[in-house]
């Protein structure tokens, strides 16, 4: 009789893997999904960051009448986003640059530099040739964050903790300082 008791929990316990092995797939394939998910929201937000870059830049140009701001990559294409490394958009003005890099965060999604769940981060250096020659580059972080009602660019300036969206009042803000 013992060893069909033993045969039992045996089967039961085979039962039970083979019930969590079935579970795995799901799980898996889930986080498959939204790794896929997170890569695909990645691409899309490198793209809304250089469309706000560049309405930004084709903004101040359409006023402009005897200069131009330039803006490198002058596009941006399908497959620009480099996931596995630092991503750069410049304006420069007459050598008054504002630098934008960002990548993607280690884990899917973050929260270590930002109280807000964000997937990629980065940069916002602005400088001119006076602040260079002071050994001085204003820099502000941003981040693309996950915020429950929407997902947008934000900058924060660590050194006076302000925060807000990354847009073209932003990126005028920063403009005017270096003039």
């Amino acid at each position: 009789m013992r060893s069909g008791n033993h045969t039992e929990v045996r089967n039961a316990r085979l039962k039970r893997l083979a019930e969590s092995i079935d579970a795995l797939v799901e799980k898996d394939e889930s986080s498959m999904r939204h790794a896929r998910e997170v890569r695909a929201l990645r691409r899309a937000a490198a793209a809304e960051l250089y469309g706000i870059c560049s309405d930004f830049v084709a903004s101040v140009n359409s006023l402009l009448s005897r200069s131009e701001v330039v803006l490198d990559p002058p596009e941006f294409a399908d497959g620009a986003f480099q996931e596995e490394s630092a991503n750069l958009i410049q304006i420069n003005m007459r050598g008054r640059i504002l630098q934008v890099e960002f990548e993607a965060t280690v884990e899917l999604v973050s929260t270590e530099d930002f109280r807000i769940p964000y997937t990629l981060e980065g940069f916002v250096r602005a400088f001119n040739q006076e602040l260079l020659d002071k050994d001085i580059i204003e820099e502000q972080l941003i981040f693309y964050t996950l915020e429950k009602q929407k997902k947008m660019w934000r900058f924060f300036d660590p050194r006076t903790y302000r925060s807000g969206p990354f847009d073209d009042e932003y990126l005028m803000g920063l403009m005017e300082q270096l003039i």
